[in-house]
């Protein structure tokens, strides 16, 4: 274990974090909130560690393997949740720690889970850093610091394994930081271009700011009680547009960009979730109909639906449900296949949750095969995906994931059990446990208006979900087993 080079990227990630906080503190400073000195009372103790930990652990050796990648990016994950909760603290607007922390997991990892009952009354600084946590967490904090940081540690490919969201992780061009580069490139400028429609459809430029942090890493952190259904039709288009499109693989942009449209378009796994997304609102809009046709006509019935499927396949959790309605009140076709869009979630390589779509058609070709070796057992049945034989290494990859996935939702499930918070029933901490794991944020229930009712020990145990569903599990897991610190 190279211990010096994990806490010297750590201390990098410190100061990254501080400067990127710097951006909510100026804000709030320009607009006269109290809360500017908390934030910046926090980015003077974020660069304080982060100078430390650069200065005083020179690492003998920049080379990375896995094992120092898992535990770098499961320590970062949770440095920048613990740091990036004194702001709330500090300032009041959250004065429990655990809630505060149960918030920024909720940011970094992109879920959308709040404990806030009065998001409108909270400053505007504060409301941006919580969104911005949602954009820095989209593509990985070591992502960033990959793509900008020119002193880049050796096989940093490692981190990116870990980090990035998927079965399997591919470089787009050779080296891991020009990868790294491509993506964040391509992220902003989806971001940017995101904002500017939504401007241009009416909504105010700090509301389409915002709201394009929660789009592009599929977070779903809100500024109004109502989410999205204050605001009009066009801005509700928009956002599901993107939602969608952000919970696409990114290589595949890469490669329209570069001219090679068939190559992305050949793309399986993009043709799965496109025929997912459309049967899924078609369902939801047929369930529905009775309650939006006739008060607001068949294109507001199309947009609820659609919106909805959006942004529970690609994990964002936006709403265009007013409050006074709720997702509860959803007929139950609607409720049941948006639940099992939770399962499912976006693309490999994409910014959204969920188990990814390449993963579930996977699942499916190797049951397909189990299925052909009980009709025909000598016939030799290979399972292809993306025009590729899948490797028998990659089909026990991917149905020990599936199984490691299915024992932790349910834990977490049996844990949040042991709560007898008010109004808490097994349909709202079953959805909780999917919702958090996927890094989606609504759940239904009591649950639905948020996760305030939850006691201490089960924000903690959910705070955990989300990162070990945001890093793929391993990472967070292999953190405590022994075996990862052990020199040899």
């Amino acid at each position: 274990m190279n211990y010096r080079m994990v806490f010297n990227l750590l201390g990098k990630v410190a100061t990254v974090l501080a400067v990127l906080m710097i951006v909510p503190a100026i804000l709030a400073l320009c607009l006269g909130e109290s809360c500017w000195w908390a934030l910046a009372i926090t980015v003077g103790i974020s660069a304080v560690i982060g100078t430390v930990l650069i200065l005083c652990i020179k690492p003998k050796t920049k080379v990375i393997f896995s094992k120092e990648g898992i535990v770098i990016v499961s320590l970062c994950w949770l440095y920048v949740s613990a740091i990036g909760a004194l702001p709330f603290v500090i300032s009041g607007a959250i004065p429990n720690y655990i809630d505060a922390f149960f918030e920024m997991c909720s940011g970094f990892s992109t879920t959308g889970a709040t404990i806030l009952t009065d998001v409108e009354s909270m400053q505007y600084g504060l409301l941006f850093w919580r969104s911005f946590t949602h954009w820095i967490g989209g593509m990985g904090v070591i992502v960033f610091l990959l793509a900008f940081d020119s002193g880049s540690a050796d096989r940093s490919m490692h981190i990116l394994r870990a980090e990035m969201p998927g079965p399997t992780v591919d470089k787009i061009v050779p080296r891991a930081r020009n990868t790294a580069q491509i993506l964040y490139l391509l992220y902003i400028g989806m971001t940017v271009l995101e904002t500017l429609l939504l401007v241009s459809a009416g909504m105010p430029l700090f509301d389409s700011v915002v709201h394009a942090f929660g789009t592009a890493g599929t977070g779903g952190f809100g500024i109004k009680a109502d989410s999205i259904a204050s605001y009009n039709a066009a801005c509700q288009w928009i956002i599901a547009v993107f939602m969608i499109l952000f919970g696409v693989n990114f290589n595949l942009y890469y490669l329209i960009i570069i001219g090679k449209l068939r190559s992305a378009f050949r793309s399986r796994e993009l043709w799965l979730y496109g025929g997912v997304i459309t049967v899924s609102s078609a369902l939801v809009a047929i369930s529905i109909a009775n309650q939006f046709t006739f008060t607001q006509g068949a294109e507001a019935t199309a947009r609820h639906a659609v919106f909805q499927v959006a942004s529970f396949i690609s994990t964002t959790g936006y709403t265009t449900v007013p409050s006074s309605t709720s997702i509860n009140a959803f007929p139950l076709l609607s409720k049941g296949v948006l639940f099992l869009l939770m399962f499912i979630g976006g693309c490999a390589g994409s910014t959204g949750g969920g188990l990814k779509v390449s993963r579930v058609a996977i699942l499916g070709c190797a049951v397909r095969r189990e299925l052909r070796r009980v009709l025909h057992p000598r016939n030799a049945n290979a399972v292809k995906f993306e025009g590729k034989i899948v490797s028998d290494e990659t089909l026990h990859s991917v149905t020990n994931y599936f199984g490691l996935y299915m024992l932790i939702t349910a834990v977490t499930f049996i844990m949040l059990c042991f709560d007898s918070g008010e109004g808490l029933t097994v349909e709202s901490n079953i959805t909780a446990a999917v919702s958090c794991i996927n890094n989606i944020g609504p759940a239904y229930g009591v649950a639905a208006g948020g996760y305030y009712m939850y006691n201490w020990f089960s924000k903690l145990i959910l705070s955990f979900a989300m990162l070990i569903g945001r890093l793929e599990i391993y990472p967070i897991l292999l953190l405590f087993a022994p075996a990862t610190w052990r020199k040899s």
